[in-house]
């Protein structure tokens, strides 16, 4: 009998889909079949599509490092310096 192995990614090693249509049509299968919600994400460094059970709303979002908030002094009396 024989069996079918996934593609998997190099990077992250999860199973690679050749298009969201198809990657969705797996999530729904695992929520059908497991009661698990998973997400389609394209993977930057392969290009294909991979499922993830991270929600991407709620993630972290990337912040370029010049325009990240600069934490404050809790000192008493401290001021900060005008450039």
């Amino acid at each position: 009998m024989h069996y079918f192995t996934p593609k998997r990614c190099a990077s992250s090693g999860k199973i690679m889909y050749h298009d969201k249509a198809q990657a969705q049509r797996a999530a729904d299968e695992s929520f059908r079949e497991r009661g698990i919600d998973l997400w389609v994400y394209r993977c930057e460094l392969c290009g294909t599509w991979h499922l993830t059970s991270h929600d991407p709303d709620a993630s972290y979002r990337y912040v370029p490092l010049n325009q990240q908030l600069k934490p404050h002094s809790r000192k008493k009396g401290y001021k900060p310096r005008r450039r």
